[in-house]
């Protein structure tokens, strides 16, 4: 039986159909593996650094509080006076021996003129006495006087002699008490609370003002007990107090005992005039850092460290590409760089910019560094002319 043309001519168009269909789903799958391969690849772009030796500067930061230098207590030293007359207030400035308060003075300038008084009369009697005694012994060797009688006059001479040094005594205490009608100032400095009111009749002891002796400030920081072997008296301290100004400080002096539950000890540091300018008072708080001097660290840009769960990492590239997670160290900072004190070798590639965007194992594109700041990028070249 003999096969038309026209069914041998639709049996070649239906089976050079197929072919190309083959082809082509061939040629979707040779298509589909490149564009596999290349999305594995390019996870992320990145630019690499490798850490960089600096010299920084050695210092231990710490916390404290801002006191006053010593401060002196300022009390009545009479008892039940009424209180006339108050001449300053919280925030004065002070001079020794300047008058702060006084009392009511009357009644001690009328029991000093009494004493006074009594120390007359009794030097009248001494007088009277000293002139009796002097005839009792001008008279001892007639006879005319008897020897008791003779002893009695010597006896009252005597017992007004006494009395009246115990009225000069009496005078001076009077006048001391009269002088503390006044309340002074026992050194220069800064008035920091009062309590005085006019008017109270005040009992003796109770405190009628606080002052900050000689205006001085101390910061008093908590410092690790590992770290106080290296503080040492003389010291620069650079203190920032709460919203304030830093100022420059020195250390006064380590405290001999630390504490047993912190385990920090106290260290004193003297704050300048200048501090209270810079908006430093008593009962701030403050922050500050000791310089030690400098020293030599490995350092890394700050961009290139992540923190995640309180801990510091980096991002390694091994030669397969891969970006391996890293635990580091890290300390010092100054500028936007900072030290890395362990983890890291010294010729470790690292991912400076982009790392908090990586996870463990992750395949990276190693791209060319950024230009430096500031540096212009090249200008295209001209098109060549046409002939």
């Amino acid at each position: 039986m003999k096969t038309s043309p026209t069914v041998l001519a639709l049996g070649a168009v239906a089976l050079a159909g197929a072919t190309t269909l083959a082809a082509v789903a061939l040629q979707a799958r040779a298509d589909d593996k490149p564009a596999t391969a290349v999305a594995a690849k390019a996870a992320l772009s990145v630019t690499l650094v490798q850490p960089q030796a600096a010299t920084l500067s050695q210092t231990i930061s710490a916390n404290g509080n801002i006191a006053a230098w010593q401060e002196a207590s300022i009390g009545a030293e009479a008892n039940g006076w009424r209180l006339a007359e108050v001449r300053v207030n919280v925030g004065d400035r002070v001079r020794k021996g300047q008058v702060l308060a006084t009392f009511a003075a009357e009644l001690a300038r009328a029991e000093l003129a009494q004493s006074q008084a009594a120390v007359a009369e009794a030097e009248a009697a001494l007088a009277e006495a000293a002139a009796n005694a002097q005839r009792a012994r001008d008279l001892q060797a007639t006879g005319a006087l008897s020897a008791q009688q003779i002893q009695q006059m010597l006896t009252m001479e005597r017992t007004a002699q006494a009395r009246l040094e115990a009225l000069r005594a009496g005078v001076q205490a009077q006048q001391i008490r009269l002088a503390q009608m006044q309340v002074l100032a026992p050194d220069d400095g800064v008035i920091s609370a009062r309590m005085a009111t006019v008017g109270a009749v005040v009992p003796s002891g109770q405190e009628l003002f606080r002052l900050i002796r000689q205006g001085r400030l101390e910061w008093r920081a908590e410092v690790a007990a590992a770290d106080l072997a290296a503080v040492q008296p003389g010291q620069p301290v650079k203190v920032t107090p709460a919203g304030g100004k830093p100022v420059e400080g020195r250390v006064r002096m380590v405290a001999p005992t630390v504490d047993a539950t912190s385990r920090n000890g106290l260290v004193y540091v003297d704050l300048p005039a200048a501090a209270a300018g810079a908006g430093a008072k008593a009962g701030m708080f403050a922050r500050g850092e000791f310089a030690l001097g400098q020293g030599s660290a490995l350092t890394l840009p700050q961009s290139a460290v992540v923190l995640r769960d309180g801990f510091a990492y980096v991002f390694r590239v091994g030669p397969d590409q891969k970006a391996l997670q890293t635990k580091v160290g890290v300390g010092r900072r100054q500028g936007d760089r900072i030290e890395i004190t362990s983890g890291l070798a010294p010729d470790a590639r690292v991912v400076a910019q982009g790392a908090p965007f990586l996870a463990d194992g992750d395949t990276v594109r190693v791209v060319a560094a950024a230009p430096a700041a500031g540096k212009a990028p090249a200008a295209p070249a001209a098109p060549a002319a046409k002939p």
